[in-house]
């Protein structure tokens, strides 16, 4: 049993995950709050003797009850599971960032504040007296860099003292509620229980009733005078700003005298003025966007090879086995579905580690903030703001990246939106195989006019996917654009960078190496035959039973094969069509498209001596709308914690790719 229980609470991108994941190490696990898609992350550590149970709240801005994220953190907060609630702030940007502590304020649960990114805050010229913030709180306050190992003995020291007595001191807020809200504040205040109710304070109350908080009124339920409670705070015009400025007051009592920093312009710069300028800006997060993509495969290209390589063993091996007498099928199974699928896990992991390595290293320096404030007005047209540009960037990689970049928003319905969205952009894979067979078919000029026709209907669909999920992900009060404040710039923590994206990489092999697996190896069974003709298999003659089908969508039984096969990678695809027209292995050319580039005279050969142009067109228009791989769909279960959800979008995926084929064939059957 734990000595003590713990809850991180603070804003997005005050440093908590960093602090969580550094106490925690492997001691964690992330599933759902109850009744909520919510994550929940908990784990364990142990310092001395002590045992420590810690929950990492959902970063929020306030506690307001405006989502759910809010609301599960408060309400965990009052259900009195914690035997201390540790406020992250963050030092470099401290008046903003102390609002959370504010809000806290009027709630009696022990608490200590830590002041985050204490070493930037010094590199900006700022120093804190913490000591004096910490006896006008009434609590421990910790000056904390939660990237410095050396940070953390000073805050085992605190964990082991009597936290019980850690009540914040909130007679400075009530005060400044009392002047704002004069007879009303004080008469509404006089009508509740003197101890307030539960956990929270008659001014915490009245603060939120004067904000309009629902939830709120409900907690006052069961006071008899809660009518004229209600009737008094009704009266309240522009309650939410008014308790806001309330609380900005109260904080620059707080730190009146214990901040000092050196003057110096607070101008942008001239680096910023063009971050943040319309078209420069667009220009320079687009360039600094490529160059990450990269440097993610730099990175990410010794696992690639690594994985690469593999099936290249699959032959020297098949043969040994052969020989001491093997069943032909289990070498099939062994060593073309279960080598190429462990072989395209490998590959995805590396790309993955490249990409987590240098998108954190552009978020932990601060510029990521300037890209999210260039695309905000796009975004929000979708009903997103602008930080959800992020999957959009990273998809044009790899949608697996793009799927797991969606963390950084801020609720769980704008990460499922951002997630189904971006599939809509084509990975580099998909460009790679739209490349060939367009300008196989139609020339270079005729390739250039079918791009610009996927892309008009990419828009098209971007429009209509927004509409079709937007109603049940989105509520109109989250349709609003980003409002923030630009981080200052810093220098990464190279350290805290690494682990993460180790960590990061490990999760996804986790996940996905089991699906990929159980796939490679329902393709091996499907296209095996004894006779080694795939005439004989399962597969052949299944598609040829289904064609006359898949014929009205504009793909014959191969090419609607090689469409299935796209969602074991897209580069596959290449692979499965060069084996289904020239009848050789299909796990085979799937694992050497993988490894190696397919020779394209193959493919080109194939293709061109039995599709018309209307089949290919609609085998280019499905596969390019199709579904990402199975692997982006895996990363996109870890992130959403919703199979059901995202089964829901693979499936709208998978309908509107047949669809747009369907009707680009029989428009391309009236031209040719």
């Amino acid at each position: 049993m734990a000595d003590m229980s713990i809850a991180l609470l603070g804003q997005p991108n005050s440093g908590k995950s960093t602090l969580y994941n550094r106490l925690t190490g492997s001691h964690q696990h992330v599933g759902n709050w109850p009744g909520k898609t919510v994550e929940k992350n908990e784990g364990t550590f142990t310092h001395g003797s002590h045992t420590y149970n810690i929950t990492d709240l959902p970063g929020t801005y306030s506690l307001a009850a405006n989502s759910d994220e809010e609301i599960v953190t408060r309400d965990f907060i009052a259900s009195g599971s914690a035997d201390l609630i540790i406020i992250m702030s963050d030092a470099s940007q401290l008046e903003r960032s102390l609002f959370m502590l504010a809000d806290y304020a009027g709630i009696n649960v022990p608490c200590m504040l830590i002041l985050n990114m204490m070493d930037v805050s010094k590199e900006m010229g700022r120093q804190i007296d913490t000591d004096k913030i910490s006896k006008r709180l009434g609590i421990p306050v910790l000056p904390f860099t939660a990237s410095d190992k050396n940070s953390y003995e000073a805050l085992y020291d605190i964990l082991e003292k009597d936290c019980s007595s850690w009540h914040l001191d909130a007679g400075g807020l009530e005060q400044a509620y009392a002047d704002a809200f004069g007879s009303t504040y004080s008469k509404a205040v006089s009508l509740m229980p003197e101890g307030g109710i539960g956990v929270y304070s008659p001014a915490w109350l009245f603060s939120k009733l004067a904000e309009g908080d629902e939830v709120a009124k409900n907690i006052i339920g069961g006071c008899e005078n809660k009518d004229e409670i209600i009737k008094i705070v009704s009266g309240i015009e522009n309650g939410a700003p008014r308790t806001g400025n309330c609380k900005f007051t109260w904080i620059e009592s707080i730190i009146g005298g214990a901040v000092t920093e050196k003057k110096g312009s607070s101008a942008l710069s001239k680096f910023d003025r063009l971050a943040t300028s319309k078209v420069g800006g667009t220009i320079l997060a687009v360039a600094i966007a490529l160059g990450a993509f990269i440097g993610s495969v730099i990175l990410g290209y010794p696992l690639m090879a690594l994985g690469g390589a593999l099936p290249a063993l699959g032959q020297p091996l098949a043969e040994k086995l052969l020989e001491e007498g093997a069943h032909p099928l289990l070498v099939s199974i062994l060593c073309e579905g279960i080598l190429t699928a462990v072989a395209f896990t490998i590959m995805m992991c590396g790309y993955i580690f490249g990409a987590t390595f240098v998108f954190g290293l552009i978020e932990d320096v601060g510029y990521m903030a300037r890209i999210s404030y260039i695309f905000d007005g796009a975004m929000k047209k979708l009903g997103l703001h602008g930080k959800a540009v992020m999957p959009f960037l990273v998809s044009f990689g790899c949608n697996i990246g793009g799927a797991t970049s969606s963390r950084v928003l801020d609720n769980w319905g704008q990460r499922v939106m951002a997630i189904a969205l971006s599939w809509v952009v084509p990975c580099a894979s998909t460009w790679g195989v739209v490349g060939l067979i367009a300008t196989l078919f139609f020339g270079p000029a005729g390739a250039a006019l079918t791009i610009l026709g996927l892309l008009a209907v990419s828009v098209l669909h971007l429009i209509i996917t927004s509409k079709v999920f937007g109603k049940s992900l989105i509520k109109e009060s989250d349709r609003t654009g980003l409002i923030m404040e630009l981080p200052p710039y810093h220098k990464p923590k190279w350290g805290s960078l690494l682990s993460l994206s180790l960590t990061r990489m490990a999760e996804a092999f986790k996940r996905a190496i089991a699906i990929v697996t159980i796939v490679s190896v329902v393709i091996c069974l499907l296209s095996y035959s004894s006779t080694g003709n795939i005439h004989d298999s399962i597969i052949y003659k299944a598609g040829s039973a289904i064609e006359p089908v898949t014929l009205f969508f504009g793909l014959r039984w191969q090419t609607f094969t090689a469409w299935i096969a796209s969602w074991m990678g897209k580069e596959g695809s290449l692979g499965a069509i060069a084996a289904l027209f020239n009848e050789s292995s299909v796990m085979t050319a799937i694992a050497q498209s993988s490894s190696a580039p397919l020779d394209n005279n193959i493919v080109s050969a194939a293709l061109s001596a039995t599709l018309s142009k209307p089949e290919a067109l609609a085998f280019v228009f499905a596969f390019y709308f199709n579904m990402p791989c199975l692997m982006a769909l895996s990363a996109s279960v870890h992130e959403t914690h919703s199979l059901k959800w995202t089964l829901k979008i693979a499936g709208y995926y998978v309908c509107m790719s047949l669809l747009i084929s369907c009707i680009v064939y029989h428009l391309a059957l009236l031209i040719w």
